[in-house]
């Protein structure tokens, strides 16, 4: 997959540090800062901290992913210079492995294609079997080792929303209490296809956002506590990376056979 340098992005090393946080953030709940959650509010647009009832939906909302899975996923990630890099696949969160088809574009056209599988190690990718209708979980299941192209994640923005949109799912909700406490925030309401989300800026993990700020992490969660749509605003880039979830996939199972991406 073609990648370009980003004069604004910080440096690898404190990049990688802000990327840990991040993901730190989405995968290890939160901590306590003090505030607590609202008990009742209106049905205004204002940005306020989250009422006792939606900081509920949003801790349950990565264990309801979890019990889901597999699940289809949509990844867009922006890659900078024009380049935009599209994933359509599959997730299990009960095995945190993915497998899906990427396909890059930048701003003259196509420039790759082919598919790609991950897990909370790493990722690996392979050129799209010709003529093969399958889906990618089925067509990757076909590959043998050696046709794969395996390596650990970079800070790039492709890698950090493989390894978030992995980590994202939990056997267990987490303590909507000290999301409140952490800075979870309601920002609006927004319809993506049939359904009416609540927009949520995430809690702050430290590190990951400076004091005050608001969390890079954002959260569509509907009034079940189903999550829609997550988005990561990454350091020195103004486009942040987009996860959308389509609901169960119950044919899907994914590989083991090429799982050497660590």
């Amino acid at each position: 997959m073609a990648r370009r340098t980003r004069t604004a992005a910080p440096p690898p090393r404190r990049k990688a540090h802000w990327l840990r946080a991040l993901i730190a953030l989405a995968v290890c709940g939160a901590v306590a800062a003090g505030v607590v959650a609202y008990r009742s509010a209106s049905d205004g647009t204002a940005e306020r901290p989250v009422t006792t009832d939606e900081a509920s939906r949003l801790a349950l909302s990565r264990l309801n992913l979890y019990q889901a899975s597999p699940v289809g996923v949509v990844l867009t990630a922006s890659e900078g210079g024009g380049v935009q890099v599209r994933v359509e696949g599959v997730v299990d969160y009960r095995t945190h492995r993915g497998a899906g088809r990427y396909r890059t574009t930048g701003a003259s056209g196509p420039l790759d294609h082919g598919l790609v599988i991950w897990d909370t190690g790493g990722l690996g990718l392979a050129p799209d079997p010709e003529g093969d209708p399958a889906p990618p979980w089925q067509q990757a299941e076909r590959i043998p080792r050696t046709g794969w192209s395996p390596r650990s994640y970079t800070a790039d923005p492709l890698d950090a929303g493989l390894q978030l949109l992995v980590q994202l799912g939990a056997d267990r909700p987490d303590n909507p209490l000290l999301l409140a406490q952490s800075g979870a925030r309601r920002l609006g309401r927004d319809r993506i296809g049939d359904h009416d989300y609540d927009r949520f800026a995430g809690p702050r993990a430290q590190g990951a956002a400076p004091d005050g700020a608001r969390s890079p992490l954002t959260y569509w969660v509907d009034g079940n506590g189903t999550l829609g749509r997550v988005t990561m605003q990454m350091a020195g880039l103004g486009t942040p990376t987009t996860l959308e979830f389509s609901g169960q996939q119950a044919d899907a199972k994914l590989p083991e056979a090429p799982w050497l991406t660590g």
